[in-house]
């Protein structure tokens, strides 16, 4: 048995004379899938785009799918708007602790569209959430018939439904012709982190900057100036680079709280020991800033606010992006 957890997103809409709008159940989503023969345990969880998406809400399901598995479930299948898949796949693997899988999926293509790709989306899910192959990878992120790791795959493009790539290490695995095949292993996952409280994650705020051309860097400024935060992330240039001019502020937040220096391109590591100019990684790394290194901004907030909400001080912050890196 597979629990599937309906979301909302453009795999859940139907025509209106207004446009496309949240309609289907997550029966609904099931009866429209040819082929679909797994038994599955359909919950309608939460009937919202997935940029109205909260921890809140992500806790919850984390705590129902939890409960799912110690109930029998071989594995569960979350459907979602992909506007935020990214970052919602990335916060349920850090928190996931069983051995089962989570599978999350979604749709670019609404069902008033040709070619809609929600149902082969489902179905390819589904299979992937019933493969033992699958078991121990933690959250796996399956559309267009390929399997991503949560932790590397990206939304890239605004409308195709070949968007989520892992731009650093590819798929690592694809449905064919019905079967599940894994083609590389990612390296074996750390323990989960504990899960912290509503309350308390509610309670952390992490900002991210992305640094821009002549930046004047109004957030952090407004950030020094005593603009409420718990940390930051930033998101810089290339290998993580920043404007000579912004120094001076960064080193005062991150004598503060924990400011993470990640890379805006999307791809990559940030550096360690190569530049070392005024606002190269390795004067940024000296003023404090937390190296990053292959996590991408969204996901880094991700991370540092789940660290920061479970009492992580700038050391446990440094050890994690280290290790998860």
């Amino acid at each position: 048995m597979i629990t599937l957890f309906a979301l909302g997103g453009t795999i859940a809409m139907a025509g209106d004379r207004g446009g496309v709008v949240t309609r289907l159940s997550g029966a609904d989503l099931t009866t429209a899938v040819p082929g679909l023969t797994t038994p599955l345990d359909v919950r309608d969880a939460l009937a919202v785009p997935s940029a109205g998406l909260t921890y809140a809400d992500l806790l919850r399901i984390l705590s129902d799918a939890s409960d799912a598995v110690k109930d029998g479930a071989e594995g569960i299948v979350v459907t979602q708007g992909t506007d935020t898949l990214e970052e919602t796949a990335y916060l349920l693997d850090l928190l996931w602790p069983h051995p089962q899988p989570i599978v999350v999926t979604g749709a670019m293509r609404n069902p008033t569209l040709a070619g809609i790709d929600g149902p082969a989306n489902l179905l390819a899910a589904v299979r992937v959430a019933s493969s033992p192959v699958s078991h121990d990878l933690g959250v796996l992120v399956v559309l267009n018939d390929e399997i991503h790791a949560a932790a590397r795959v990206r939304k890239t493009h605004a409308t195709s439904t070949a968007t989520f790539v892992s731009p650093d290490t590819g798929p690592i695995g694809a449905v064919i012709e019905g079967t599940v095949r894994m083609l590389t292993r990612p390296v074996p996952r750390l323990p989960a982190l504990p899960w912290p409280s509503v309350d308390t994650v509610e309670s952390t705020v992490v900002p991210l900057h992305t640094a821009t051309l002549d930046d004047d860097g109004t957030l952090l400024h407004n950030l020094a100036s005593g603009t409420p935060a718990s940390g930051l992330v930033v998101a810089a240039f290339g290998v993580g680079h920043m404007p000579a001019a912004l120094t001076p502020v960064l080193e005062h937040l991150a004598q503060r709280f924990p400011v993470v220096l990640c890379s805006r391109t999307g791809a990559g590591s940030v550096l360690r020991e190569t530049y070392g100019a005024v606002g190269g990684e390795k004067d940024l790394q000296r003023r404090g800033l937390i190296n990053g290194r292959m996590v991408h901004p969204y996901k880094a907030r991700v991370l540092l606010r789940l660290l920061l909400a479970l009492g992580g001080d700038h050391g446990a912050v440094e050890a994690a992006f280290a290790a998860r890196g």
